[in-house]
């Protein structure tokens, strides 16, 4: 006897998981049936290219393509599965796990649509399906216009102006700024302070690269004329990370430290300060005529430094330099990156004989961060969304906490 029951129809297939193996990327398996349940589907490299010809790919909405650094020496290949998925109006979500920056950059001029780290951040990937879902039938938008903040006219903020210097190359100024930016911008859920990021090396600023921003023509174009600059230009110079976080990237081609005079970092400064509650400057290493600028506005200079001899010789001239032009050197903090762990008694004992030999106090000591920094910048995320539990994120959230809370305090006595 023949059953009647009808039979259950299968869920349509509208996503496809891309790699190698997927079984590499064990997370990727759990977040794709927590969002899609079973309406998603497992292709391997040459079997998506077949795939995309059959006519079961006319009802896919997006694939996610999972990567890892072995498979680097497929660029050829992955480029062709993004090509062939977006002529066929399938979105791509890049998965990947220890790729150098060069092939991910790659990947994404061939048309991918969204990035996410692996291991995958809580959540990230929904809210990467969602991007995706939500831009198929949104009119396409500049991407300068779109990331361009509306900044108010006349306003007077008197933002606090932090400053970040390394005073050796590596010692990891431009992370302390970015992820200390990216803290300051988190730091009240409630009432959200406006936060800009300005970076000021103008030759080798990489700001840029640690929060996958584009480098704007905009930027050179307001640096050449300051003169002539009013919230409307220094606003589509800048570009937004998430909704909360301004960014001044360093121009797109690599030029001298002396383009911009002190005039022109004083009026940009003047304007930031104005516009926004917190101001942080990734400055070069290298001492230029506009440092006495920076260094007399700031209200916070953080030194980067480490535990080597370098770091010791460069932070005693650079506090010699500035005692013999009489500027206000009392205005650095200095900051020791990769500072030893609370057990390591001798390394402890060196960064205390460190700063009695060059008459300092070193107020900020940071842990070393390991490969999950690495890993944060390659991927242009701040340590908070890459890796919240990393020691160094939660000493630089702690510091943050306590620059707002100073100036909250400083606030309620004025």
């Amino acid at each position: 006897m023949s059953s009647s029951m009808p039979q259950p129809e299968a869920a349509p297939i509208v996503a496809c998981t891309i790699s190698r193996d997927v079984q590499n990327f064990d997370l990727l398996i759990e977040d794709m049936e927590a969002t899609l349940g079973e309406s998603w589907g497992d292709l391997g490299f040459a079997e998506a290219l077949a795939f995309f010809g059959q006519p079961e790919a006319e009802a896919m909405e997006f694939v996610a393509l999972a990567m890892d650094e072995t498979d680097e020496d497929n660029l050829v290949l992955m480029s062709e599965i993004i090509t062939q998925a977006k002529a066929r109006n399938i979105r791509v979500i890049l998965i990947a796990e220890d790729m150098t920056p060069a092939a991910l950059h790659s990947l994404l001029r061939q048309g991918a649509d969204e990035f996410v780290p692996y291991p995958l951040p809580e959540g990230e990937l929904a809210q990467a399906i969602a991007r995706v879902r939500a831009g198929e039938n949104a009119a396409p938008v500049p991407a300068e216009e779109a990331s361009a903040p509306q900044l108010k006219a006349g306003a007077r903020k008197d933002g606090a102006l932090i400053v970040v210097h390394g005073l050796a190359g590596g010692t990891g100024a431009t992370t302390l700024a970015v992820n200390l930016a990216w803290e300051l911008a988190n730091a009240d859920k409630k009432t959200a302070p406006s936060v800009c990021l300005l970076d000021f090396d103008l030759q080798y600023g990489s700001v840029a690269t640690f929060l996958d921003l584009q480098r704007r023509e905009a930027v050179y174009e307001m640096m050449s004329d300051t003169e002539s600059m009013d919230e409307e230009i220094f606003g589509q110079a800048l570009q937004t990370f998430e909704e909360k976080l301004h960014v001044l990237t360093a121009p797109a081609e690599m030029l001298p430290l002396d383009i911009i005079t002190n005039e022109d970092v004083d009026r940009i400064l003047s304007m930031a300060c104005n516009q926004f509650d917190y101001v942080i400057v990734d400055m070069p290493s290298t001492l230029v005529q506009w440092s006495e600028t920076v260094l007399t506005s700031a209200h916070i200079y953080f030194a980067m430094l480490e535990l080597d001899m370098r770091s010791a010789q460069n932070a005693l001239r650079f506090k010699r330099a500035l005692q013999s032009e009489e500027l206000p050197f009392e205005k650095l903090r200095y900051v020791m990156n990769r500072a030893p762990k609370f057990t390591d008694l001798s390394a402890k004992s060196r960064v205390k004989r460190m700063a009695e030999s060059l008459s300092i106090s070193i107020d900020v000591q940071l842990p070393d961060g390991g490969k999950a920094v690495t890993q944060a910048n390659d991927h242009g995320l701040p340590l908070a969304n890459s890796a919240p539990k990393s020691p160094l994120r939660r000493e630089i959230a702690k510091l943050a906490s306590s620059i707002h809370d100073l100036k909250g305090e400083q606030a309620k006595a004025a």
